[in-house]
């Protein structure tokens, strides 16, 4: 049996090479190899093949698609409506939700709210935080006064040790901040890296989808404003949600990118206040000025964003310019 060798892996796309080099072959990026150990093909490959039967937990067999029960997806309204929208009506069991945003938006407190919600309902809820201490976590359910006493808490970022309590206490939702903080032991390189971020993912997909748990994985986000980790994340889910804000507002907008259960482009509202999120009902009054008469220079028109109709004020601004080639300058909605 071959030990551990090392490798070189791509950390935007996944490719990997015999050796480094300053470009990727495969996606042209630059200086995004990393060192990563291979894990021993020999003794390994039986597990390896095991744990990807399939979703069914058990050899998949050739089926007539008219014998195939179809029935209605049920779905559990969260106790945020704004956030049900965006999901396309409820959270679906057996889903997996990817939340992403820049740091400090509010994803963790979101999925607070969530878990509290849906606890309150009687679901099973189980919170796995691989960033914070659970004393962090408790003292912001204090701050934003959700009730506590059915929200159950795990420190841990082994993705082998949560997959085993997950299979024992048997969570209905299952939230995991972050997936970049998960490793897989028997895998090279730190956790965050393309090979970790991938196989962890895949385990929890599995996971959903055996025994009909929802699962939420939040995700980093890069400078450039994507999901940080390989691209084949987000086709690895089923729902992908971006969490977004200006810094110097209250406001958080979360927009579907992706959903196989729903409208893509659906839009959700919040305001951020001390008390945590809170819903708006009625986003377009965010953009109105609400003028006594006709003011030279403004118009309302109507947009749209997902299934949502919007009412948006657009103002222009005109002074003289001595330059051969004045400046037009936009800041969008």
């Amino acid at each position: 049996m071959s030990g551990p060798r090392s490798a070189y892996q791509c950390q935007a796309c996944g490719a990997t090479a015999s050796k480094w080099a300053g470009q990727c072959a495969d996606c042209g990026a630059w200086n995004t190899l990393q060192e990563v150990l291979r894990p021993a093909i020999a003794g390994r490959g039986a597990a390896a093949a095991a744990a990807r039967i399939g979703y069914a937990g058990s050899r998949a067999g050739v089926q007539r698609l008219s014998e195939v029960a179809a029935g209605a997806t049920a779905r559990v309204a969260t106790g945020l409506a704004e956030f049900d929208r965006v999901l396309g009506g409820g959270l679906v069991p057996g889903s997996v939700v990817l939340l992403g945003g820049d740091p400090g938006i509010g994803k963790s407190t979101l999925l607070l709210q969530t878990l509290a919600g849906l606890a309150g309902q009687g679901l099973a809820t189980l919170y796995v935080t691989g960033e914070e201490s659970p004393a962090q976590v408790a003292e912001r359910a204090r701050r934003l006064d959700l009730p506590t006493a059915d929200l159950r808490l795990l420190a841990e970022v082994d993705i082998d040790r949560i997959l085993d309590i997950a299979r024992s206490d048997g969570p209905q939702v299952l939230v995991v901040d972050s997936i970049q903080t998960l490793a897989a032991a028997e895998l090279g390189g730190a956790p965050g890296g393309v090979g970790q971020v991938r196989e962890c993912a895949a385990r929890l997909v599995a996971h959903a989808k055996t025994t009909g748990c929802a699962v939420f994985l939040v995700g980093h986000v890069t400078k450039d404003g994507a999901l940080a980790g390989p691209r084949v994340l987000e086709h690895m889910v089923d729902t992908v949600l971006y969490f977004e804000g200006d810094t110097g507002t209250r406001f958080r907008c979360i927009r579907a990118i992706k959903n196989r259960y729903g409208a893509v482009n659906e839009l959700g509202v919040f305001a951020m206040d001390e008390r945590g999120l809170r819903e708006v009902s009625n986003p377009s009054a965010l953009f109105l000025s609400r003028h006594e008469r006709p003011v030279a220079g403004a118009a309302v028109t109507v947009t749209r964003e997902g299934t949502r109709p919007l009412l948006v004020e657009v103002q222009a601004l005109v002074d003289g310019s001595h330059l051969a080639q004045p400046r037009r300058v936009a800041v969008g909605v």
